[in-house]
């Protein structure tokens, strides 16, 4: 009676439980990169340097507009890179995330197994 109330929650309630994990793991590293706010702000200047706007010579103006053009390009650089580390990690994690579910399904048939292996004389270290 204990096996068949344990393999029950270890389907139901325990198999949503491990999902919920997974996707509550996979919404914390979507959201730790936030890619959607990156790509937003993709072409804003890095980290607001030279962001303001310059009165005076036109070679004040335009070293100020390359000076904007310059924190714009590293802006887009750095932030092309966080939203490719951030598929990435957001990949790996969607990948282990699915292994430990499918492990979660298998975890109570690998002493059945364990057990048919044993009995069929199966040694790994032979």
């Amino acid at each position: 009676m204990l096996f068949v109330g344990l393999l029950t929650w270890w389907y139901s309630a325990g198999l949503l439980q491990a999902i919920e994990r997974v996707k509550a793991y996979l919404a914390s590293a979507y959201d730790y990169f936030s890619i959607d706010l990156l790509l937003r702000s993709l072409f804003a200047p890095f980290r607001q340097i030279s962001a303001g706007s310059v009165d005076g010579p036109i070679n004040v103006k335009l070293h100020a507009f390359f000076d904007r053009l310059f924190s714009r390009l590293i802006g887009a650089f750095m932030r092309t890179m966080l939203i490719l580390i951030g598929i990435a990690w957001l990949l790996i994690v969607t990948v282990f995330g699915g292994a430990y579910v499918i492990g979660w399904l298998l975890m109570p048939i690998v002493p059945l197994v364990g057990i048919v292996l044993a009995m069929i004389g199966y040694a790994p270290w032979r």
